[in-house]
């Protein structure tokens, strides 16, 4: 499971979000996020991405059920990564087209916030809410990997 930091820090407002998996030649395959939702008791992680966009990534994904999700603050650039196996598919649930809206909202106001224009923030996360697709995976593995000598160390896990 994830401790409360790494998870209150994937649902932080102005995070970004990015996906990869490989195909079954080792080919790796992305997937930009829009959303995330973290189980209460951390014990598994649920991204949302636009299916229409990343068709080779989810044809990857059913294949090999692996799957790593990079969470970065632009401003700070802290990143942590996640690692797992096993991952599904899954219907969107009830909110989660308001947790894209919200992700979306929070990741141009950081942007902005660098001198970003909010026209081109808003464009690089823009999907058609009726192509995303929700990706459940219960993290084997998760690493800080903020630039800096702490880069590629283990998170501490909780119990």
């Amino acid at each position: 499971m994830l401790d409360a930091e790494a998870a209150a820090f994937l649902l932080r407002p102005g995070v970004s979000l990015a996906a990869a998996t490989c195909d079954e030649s080792n080919v790796p395959r992305i997937g930009r996020c829009v959303g995330c939702r973290v189980s209460k008791d951390r014990s598994s992680v649920t991204v949302l991405i636009a299916s229409q966009q990343y068709q080779a990534f989810f044809e990857a994904l059913r294949a090999t059920r692996a799957i790593a999700v990079v969470c970065s603050l632009p401003s700070t650039h802290r990143t942590i990564q996640l690692k797992g196996s096993e991952a599904v598919i899954e219907p969107l649930a009830r909110g989660d087209v308001d947790i894209v809206a919200s992700f979306v909202d929070s990741f141009v106001i950081e942007l902005a916030s660098l001198g970003y224009p909010e026209d081109l923030a808003r464009a690089y996360h823009w999907c058609d809410p009726t192509e995303l697709r929700a990706v459940r995976f219960m993290p084997a593995a998760a690493f800080e990997q903020t630039p800096g000598p702490g880069a590629g160390a283990p998170l501490a896990r909780s119990a």
